[in-house]
């Protein structure tokens, strides 16, 4: 292929020199150059090489239908598998090929196509189930897919993402897409017009044509600009890769410059798709070769960016527009010779090892020439009207797909409405217009050089001799298709998944219709009856930072921070993660293993002091407050007594754990939720979501109040005396456990709740998050003569698995029940409905071998067992799982390993030994109840 620069002509500036490397060595460009049109105009005729087969590949066509040049691009912007097409090529970029090693040139792997008769399609599948997969996966792994993965720690900018409404979305700025969106917005619509191109035109940017008296391209830039003044958006390098429930219609539009991308979420109104049409190749032996393009691309090249395709040009066809690009190529000054099937000429096998050097026709005369522009009909471009549930329809004259009964709000026009000339163009968009309900107005005088579409059937033939190339990413040929049609993949998904044809990025734009009509012929079907795969999102392959946006680092999961931490650093705390919050693991120098069982200790012999800010605080309130709250959790809670609390869970819709917590009362319509701290997020919103399901929205209200409040709470046996000795006389019999109560503290108004998480006497005293510092300071004050000590969230976990309280999420799995728990009472005394009560009454719920939670107790002197050890037993020779270890610890209190566990039927096995293994050593357990401290409850009012 002997691509090169005109000396005229394009719509690039010759006069700014662009430099970059391609493979190592150095390609110069001009502005306005993509990554592909400044290969071609640099002689570069192997861009990559083919996923499979490794065989030489070229450019191929001029947008996102490039199935080829997919390349790694560093420097100034970083790109994982980018096409080269919709690339700038921009000053310092390192451009490589992918899957070549280690130049497309020179790729040491070429050798793979010698054996290409021996792996046809599905080889992979029959070839390496012998002896094992995973004996050959690593191997085959290592040369699958194509680009490099940026390194981790690489900056990857940040992506912006827009949420907008619009009444009208024109997807496409070619004519058609310009004509409707200008008569949008002259009715006063608010108009949003996005096209995946570098500029407006579509088209227009390299077909001669005349709208109103001007050139194409003139027309558009005075559209824009009249589009500018009424006030619609024109986006350029966007594209509307999906269309989603609710009308949702998500854009990426990608900036190459600073490769700061961005996500639009559009919802609009109306949408008409003026997304055009992708050209198509046609069937001859050796079609792959590098030198052979798509004619559309071929005149795109020479058009927009002034790069002819070759020198001696043959250009093959089956209808009138490929006959009509060869005229304006031939007008251009470029040698062009027609081979039109509809004159009864074709090509039969392309010439030449590594690039095109000649054609031989089915005559059998040879033409000698260096590029071969290819145009075998041309596919509307319908992906959003399917994935909006639009149905094709086949239309024999056009010989394609085209779009079936209207969808609701969805309208299409031009080439994707199958209208391939200007007039037509402007009846489509009257059509689309009248569909949206919009005035279409007057239309504009126009003239293309294109005549009335004519086309004659050009598909691949059973038998075909040489190596038809049908899905150029995918490697697939015309044989494989043949070998899926002998094997009985005859449907039209089980083909796509047994050749991979229309697979990976290309998602069927540029081969999915020549493969259908090939097995339509194999199976003596007609095109419609094969039908169609599924046109999934996204249309062309979106960033993943686009995605994520700004949610990285921090911003995907901010931490949390207690109002009080300037503090806790002060007092040498060690501050780790716990369920979001940045929170105190414990204080003081040395590992935190020996500070927690110190602090455990403490707890248990003096008292201590805790920041227990994070625990949930949602107000729901309101004449129905009880009612729902009745249904969210697993137990009553209409029946507490206001100043009350009360312990309960909550489930899922399934019936299954979702968190726990203890609902206070502080009056006859005012609740607080204080659900555990990693799950306030979640309870805010299960309670939201129940309120505007069952219940009336003005009866009841939900206020998470979480983090306007701090709460310090005091635990262990001299709680009562610290809280006394800071002002507060406290009577036992009107604040006794699992009450609550608003009183005054010093100067401090405060909510003082008795509830405990450690199985002692403990207080929460809850007060305004800019009151926490006062608060702490004046307990810690009055604690002092009582030996006081901060505990950390390490101690808190020993002193809780004492006592046998759960920790959602770690002493639960996504399987556990309430009854696996020990908490059977609701389900046979509660008598209203419930959320996921009905599921508690299913036979995997009721089934008797059902994990229960118990305790363990360790029978040597090997230490705590290792949480995740598994309790074992052999049944009918074979070893089998009880479950496992969830916590486990060194009690200072007890002075011996204690551990909680999930085992098969653990209630029943009460006093059972069984063996414990982890990571092949065994040791011995007694099962035993979960609360091995006070299980009498003596201390919760010592």
């Amino acid at each position: 292929m002997t691509a090169y620069r005109v000396a005229t002509g394009g719509l690039v500036d010759r006069s700014k020199t662009i430099r970059f490397t391609f493979d190592g060595k150095t390609v110069e460009a001009v502005e306005g150059d993509t990554i592909a049109s400044a290969l071609l105009a640099s002689g570069v005729s192997i861009v990559a090489r083919s996923f499979k087969y490794h065989r030489p590949r070229g450019v191929w066509g001029a947008g996102v239908e490039e199935p080829n040049a997919i390349v790694d691009v560093s420097g100034p912007v970083s790109l994982t598998n980018a096409r080269a097409t919709t690339v700038l090529a921009r000053n310092g970029m390192i451009v490589c090929s992918v899957n070549a090693a280690p130049t497309a040139v020179s790729d040491r792997n070429a050798f793979i196509d010698r054996f290409a008769r021996f792996i046809p399609a599905a080889f992979y599948y029959k070839t390496f189930m012998f002896p094992t997969w995973s004996l050959f996966e690593p191997s085959i792994r290592k040369m699958a897919g194509l680009g490099t993965i940026v390194p981790e720690g690489a900056a990857v900018p940040a992506a912006d993402q827009v949420n907008v409404g619009c009444d009208v979305l024109v997807v496409g700025a070619g004519p058609a897409g310009l004509l409707a969106a200008l008569r949008a917005a002259e009715t006063g619509c608010k108009v949003i017009l996005c096209d995946d191109g570098f500029a407006v035109g579509g088209s227009l940017l390299h077909r001669s044509c005349s709208i109103d008296g001007m050139d194409g391209r003139s027309w558009a830039d005075e559209t824009v600009a009249r589009l500018h003044a009424l006030g619609a958006s024109v986006l350029t390098r966007t594209t509307a890769f999906g269309i989603y429930d609710h009308g949702l219609v998500a854009l990426s539009q990608l900036d190459a410059v600073n490769g700061r991308d961005r996500l639009w979420r559009v919802r609009p109104g109306k949408v008409i798709l003026a997304t055009g049409a992708i050209e198509r190749s046609l069937p001859f032996a050796n079609n792959d070769r590098p030198g052979v393009m798509l004619a559309e691309a071929g005149l795109a090249y020479l058009k927009r960016y002034g790069v002819a395709p070759g020198r001696k040009v043959v250009v093959a066809t089956n209808n009138s527009v490929g006959k009509a690009t060869a005229d304006e190529l031939s007008a251009l000054g470029i040698s062009v010779t027609l081979v039109d099937s509809r004159n009864g000429s074709e090509i039969a096998t392309v010439n030449g090892a590594k690039h095109v050097e000649s054609v031989t026709l089915s005559d059998g005369s040879t033409i000698t020439c260096d590029a071969v522009l290819v145009s075998g009909g041309f596919t509307p471009t319908l992906h959003l009207y399917c994935q909006a549930k639009g149905k094709l329809t086949w239309d024999e004259t056009l010989q394609t797909f085209v779009a079936g009964a209207p969808v609701p709000g969805i309208s299409v026009a031009g080439a994707a409405a199958a209208c391939f000339d200007i007039a037509l163009v402007v009846d489509s968009v009257r059509l689309a217009l009248s569909q949206c309900e919009i005035d279409a107005g007057n239309t504009p005088a126009s003239a293309l050089s294109l005549p009335a579409f004519d086309i004659s059937p050009a598909w691949p033939k059973a038998g075909q001799s040489g190596r038809v190339w049908i899905d150029l990413q995918n490697d697939v040929t015309a044989k494989d298709i043949e070998l899926a049609a002998r094997e009985n993949f005859v449907s039209v998904e089980h083909l796509k998944r047994y050749t991979t044809l229309g697979m990976a990025t290309d998602q069927g734009k540029t081969s999915n219709l020549a493969g259908i009509a090939l097995m339509a012929s194999l199976t003596d079907r007609s095109i419609p009856e094969v039908g169609t795969t599924t046109y999934r999102p996204p249309f062309t392959p979106v960033p993943f930072t686009s995605l994520s946006g700004a949610r990285q680092e921090t911003m995907l999961n901010p931490p949390r921070r207690l109002a009080l931490e300037e503090v806790h650093r002060a007092m040498g705390a060690r501050l780790m993660e716990y369920g979001g919050w940045i929170r105190p693991s414990h204080y003081g120098e040395g590992p935190m293993e020996e500070a927690a069982q110190r602090e455990a200790l403490a707890a248990r012999e003096s008292v201590a002091i805790f920041d227990g800010s994070p625990l949930g605080k949602i107000e729901v309130v309101g004449p129905q407050a009880a009612e729902l709250l009745d249904f969210v959790f697993y137990n009553s809670m209409s029946s507490l007594k206001p100043g009350r609390c009360r312990y309960g869970l909550i489930l899922s819709e399934s019936g299954l754990v979702y968190d726990d917590g203890v609902v206070i009362r502080v009056d006859e319509n005012r609740f607080i939720v204080s659900c555990s701290s990693s799950h306030v997020a979640g309870v805010h919103t299960m309670l939201e979501s129940w309120r505007q399901d069952r219940f009336s929205t003005d009866k009841v209200f939900i206020h998470n109040a979480t983090t306007a409040y701090a709460t310090v709470t005091l635990s262990g046996p001299k709680s009562k005396a610290v809280l006394e000795a800071a002002g507060l006389v406290i009577d036992d019999a009107t604040l006794a456990h699992m009450t609550t109560s608003e009183v005054s503290l010093g100067d401090l108004a405060v909510r003082v709740t008795r509830v405990s998480f450690t199985g002692d006497r403990s207080y929460e005293v809850s007060v305004r998050a800019d009151q926490a510092e006062r608060l702490w300071q004046l307990l810690s004050e009055s604690g002092k003569p009582f030996g006081i000590a901060p505990i950390g969230m390490e101690a808190l976990l020993i002193l809780r698995a004492e006592k046998g309280y759960i920790v959602i999420g770690k002493d639960t799995d996504g399987t556990t029940l309430p009854m696996d728990l020990g908490m059977n009472g609701p389900l046979k005394s509660k008598r209203v409905e419930f959320s996921g009560n009905r599921s508690l009454l299913t036979a995997e719920a009721t089934r008797p071998d059902r994990p229960n939670f118990i305790g363990l107790e360790v029978m040597d002197d090997g230490g705590p067992f290792a949480p995740g050890a598994h309790g074992i037993e052999m049944t009918e020779g074979r070893l089998r799982s009880l479950g496992y270890i969830t916590s486990s610890y060194h009690s200072p209190t007890l002075n011996k390993p204690i551990a909680l566990a999930l085992i098969e039927r653990g209630y029943s096995r009460i006093g059972d030994i069984i063996e414990v293994q982890h990571l092949g050593a065994r040791r011995r357990a007694r099962i035993c109840a979960p609360c091995v401290f006070d299980p009498e409850g003596d201390r919760l009012n010592g």
